[in-house]
């Protein structure tokens, strides 16, 4: 190398040499900073909970929804329904006005690129939008989806924040009470379908209430909070209703007192019929005597459907939400009302400052409800070329309260331990040892996709090589009924063993041709479920 080379060399690895060490300098204070940094810097502990009326589902109680949502999805198919879905998030003045005093329960987002918008509080109202927005002038869909309100939560007894909801619901012009009576054919079919059998419907008119109120000497202006106060008669006693009605809803007390006398009224819809049709007063209100006139023509649409024993026509039924214009219906069961001591329980939970569940003090609600609601889609039409109002498109429809009919379910505890929260129905096994055993992980796949291309929920272990006890540990984890075996000597030979598991018996299982493994497996799952039924619908039979 030329001397003039090594003094070009000096100076550059001179350079170098200081830079790295510079470098190095720097990056030691920058570490010891960061270090100084994090370690004065407290560490973010989350909070690992959900939102308040909200809750994580799995497990159990996840088998046990999917079965609801079948059930009904099925009853909703069968009277025609078709299925759409709608957006969570509506513009807000889509849902404004629609839900009279319990719109204070929306959930208003702030404002996203110029809109305002709030998460749906029902299928109903997004429905009807949909319904004008698309033109459409008849159709029966059914819709399940997440609703959200900002209420009170009450967990155990189903009453969420976010929640689904299962509606159906009818659109078009049809002769006077065909789909309304057809709604509570299917209130009924769907509860009896999920096990829930001790139940009442109860059945009222909104233009029945309405010609009362007028009878009754409410003014036009103030239906709608009278009616918001009778509805509340499921849970409170007439005379808290009443101080409502006077001191809040501003009623004079005769007015009050002559609303009583006609509340009060509920039995079978022929004979409350009978003495709604002898009240000459009532009969001489057009609203009334129209009510009244579409109910009794209900009432033999409900004979036809055989269903009439499990309607009340129960004259406090007001159903609070202001879309309503017919017939209303909501059903109820013996948990549906609070506890006698609700108002003792409310106050001890106040004074204790434990009011983030009402659980203790309320009742399920309704588990179902619903009615008429023709003027709705009309709300969003406006007017056509000619510069006049659109018609409106009647709807009546039905919702079924999933998680409040879920906390009915779920009281049967002693077949709920019965589920399985996996479906698996066969675990594929191999048995074998020595130098030359390589676990029949191959074969063990073949087997498992023989039993997935028929349509058997089925297991293996992901390891090569794995011995009999963690095979069977696996498989009662599952809780699987079955085990199929291949063993190291059998299996070559075409043959493979079926297990039945859970026995309690010791024996090999029944070895069997492994052409024939689908129809064996199969032949033998059907007497494993207890007369050809298994926990999931068992729970759903009886309630």
């Amino acid at each position: 190398m030329s001397t003039e080379a090594t003094k070009i060399q000096v100076p550059i690895t001179t350079s170098v040499a200081t830079a790295t060490a510079t470098s190095s300098a720097s990056g030691a204070s920058e570490q010891t900073h960061e270090h100084h940094s994090k370690k004065n810097k407290k560490a973010h502990h989350f909070n690992l909970k959900v939102p308040k009326g909200t809750k994580d589902w799995a497990d159990k109680d996840m088998v046990i929804r999917e079965a609801i949502f079948e059930k009904l999805v099925n009853l909703f198919r069968s009277h025609g329904g078709v299925t759409i879905d709608t957006p969570v998030l509506e513009l807000r003045e889509i849902l404004e006005g629609k839900y009279g005093e319990d719109s204070k329960l929306i959930y208003n987002l702030e404002d996203q690129g110029g809109e305002l918008t709030s998460l749906r509080y029902d299928l109903t109202v997004p429905f009807a939008r949909y319904v004008a927005m698309n033109g459409i002038t008849n159709i029966k869909r059914y819709h399940i989806a997440k609703v959200y309100r900002r209420d009170q939560p009450a967990m155990t007894k189903g009453r969420m924040r976010e929640f689904y909801q299962c509606d159906f619901d009818v659109a078009g012009s049809y002769d006077s009470m065909v789909p309304d009576a057809e709604m509570l054919k299917i209130v009924s079919d769907g509860l009896h379908s999920l096990g829930i059998n001790e139940f009442k419907i109860k059945l009222n008119h909104r233009k029945i209430l309405d010609g009362i109120f007028e009878v009754c000497g409410v003014k036009d202006e103030d239906v709608r909070k009278v009616s918001s106060a009778v509805d509340k008669l499921d849970k409170l006693p007439w005379e808290v209703v009443k101080k409502e009605m006077c001191e809040e809803k501003n009623q004079p007390e005769d007015v009050a007192d002559k609303i009583g006398e006609y509340v009060k009224l509920h039995g079978h819809v022929r004979d409350l019929l009978a003495i709604l049709k002898a009240d000459d007063e009532l009969m001489a209100n057009e609203s009334a005597n129209t009510g009244i006139t579409e109910i009794e023509t209900m009432a033999d649409y409900l004979e036809a459907f055989n269903i009439e024993s499990c309607i009340s026509f129960d004259m406090s039924l007001a159903r609070g939400l202001d879309y309503y214009t017919g017939v209303i219906y909501e059903c109820v069961t013996e948990q549906s009302a609070p506890p006698k001591d609700a108002a003792k329980k409310k106050a001890k939970a106040k004074a204790h400052q434990k009011e983030e569940d009402a659980s203790e003090y309320v009742g399920i609600g309704s588990i179902a409800a619903g009615g008429r609601y023709d003027k709705l889609v009309g709300m969003f039409l406006g007017t056509n070329s000619k510069g006049k109002k659109a018609p409106s498109i009647p709807c009546v429809g039905v919702s079924f309260g999933v998680e409040r009919i879920f906390s009915l379910i779920k009281q049967r505890a002693s077949l709920v331990e019965k589920i399985r929260p996996v479906s698996t129905q066969v675990y594929v096994m191999a048995f074998g040892g020595g130098k030359d055993w390589h676990g029949f992980l191959p074969e063990r796949m073949q087997i498992a996709s023989k039993l997935w291309e028929a349509g058997i929920e089925t297991e293996y272990l992901y390891k090569a090589k794995v011995n009999p006890r963690k095979q069977f540990d696996a498989a009662e984890k599952s809780g699987c009924p079955l085990a199929v075996i291949l063993g190291k000597e059998e299996f070559p030979e075409g043959k493979i063993r079926i297990k039945k598991l859970g026995t309690g018996l010791t024996d090999e299982g029944d070895l069997v041709s492994v052409d024939n493994i689908v129809e064996e497996v199969k032949k033998r799952l059907s007497e494993v479920n207890e007369d050809g039924v298994d926990q999931v619908s068992k729970l759903l039979q009886d309630l």
